[in-house]
């Protein structure tokens, strides 16, 4: 077995890139301490061609140098928009037909692996602070909560990981649906 070298991969450019369709999906970090999981969080948001990324309250914005190093790129190919009110906007987005989405431990909230996207839903999927989690004020105004499911010790997933873990997981459906 030989490693496919970058040239074979063929990947677009970030201008092909933006011009490709997308995945209607976004995500919206809520006051996320660390630069290297907003760049991760660009990076897994590029590969499966989500659509946007919101960047709300303390969330580090490009060109920050350590989203830079995790994103590699990645934030010249995503849009972006930094909003102060991660409130606000999600008021917005549901105004704009989006069903708010939190990623959360919380009392009712629907296990990964059963929550469904219908076709020609847009979905915006919240992540929170990585001590604090998403707000009690974005809680109380999020149309549904999924929890990632664990069976080790520790209580939560690095945000990082549970944004790659949850994207891939409705990136699958929304394809299926396409079919």
């Amino acid at each position: 077995m030989r490693k496919l070298s970058l040239k074979e991969l063929q990947r677009l450019s970030p201008s092909e890139f933006k011009e490709q369709e997308k995945v209607p999906l976004v995500l919206i970090l809520d006051n996320i301490r660390s630069g290297l999981n907003v760049g991760s969080a660009f990076r897994t948001a590029d590969a499966f061609a989500l659509e946007k990324i919101y960047l709300c309250g303390i969330t580090a914005q490009p060109p920050h140098r350590e989203i830079l190093k995790t994103a590699i790129g990645a934030t010249d190919s995503m849009d972006w928009e930094h909003h102060t009110s991660t409130t606000d906007l999600i008021k917005d987005l549901k105004s704009q037909g989006f069903k708010i989405v939190a990623v959360e431990q919380a009392e009712k909230s629907t296990m990964l692996q059963d929550f469904k996207i219908r076709k020609g839903e847009k979905v915006a999927l919240v992540f929170g602070n990585e001590v604090k989690g998403v707000s009690e004020e974005v809680m109380e105004i999020v149309d549904e909560c999924i929890e990632v499911p664990q069976f080790g010790t520790k209580h939560s997933l690095n945000i990082s990981v549970c944004v790659g873990v949850v994207v891939w997981d409705l990136f699958k459906q929304v394809s299926n649906l396409a079919e």
